[in-house]
């Protein structure tokens, strides 16, 4: 499996409410550097299926270039989902998913 198709199956895994920070994803799909997943997401075709909105900075930043419309696009997506901010930050301790389930 190629490196596009192990970080699109760990993002597919990130639960409603919950997200994972860009570094998180690259230790689970086992690549080197963030940047990549941030790269693979970017051409996410099936946002359905891949909710790469899900995806964060490790401090909770939410990206300015998301590709649906910026960094307010990003924040009223995970609002949506019920995902807690403090500021313009995500809330990590109560949002921060572990792919074992917590």
């Amino acid at each position: 499996m190629n490196s596009k198709n192990r970080v699109y199956q760990v993002v597919a895994a990130i639960p409603k409410g919950k997200v994972l920070a860009y570094s998180e994803v690259a230790k689970l799909a086992g690549i080197k550097s963030p940047r990549w997943v941030g790269r693979h997401l970017h051409v996410n075709e099936d946002t359905n299926f891949i909710p790469c909105h899900r995806v964060v900075r490790k401090d909770g930043g939410v990206a300015e270039k998301f590709g649906g419309g910026g960094s307010k696009e990003h924040k009223r997506r995970l609002t949506k989902e019920g995902v807690m901010f403090v500021g313009n930050k995500v809330d990590m301790g109560k949002c921060g998913w572990k792919m074992n389930g917590k």
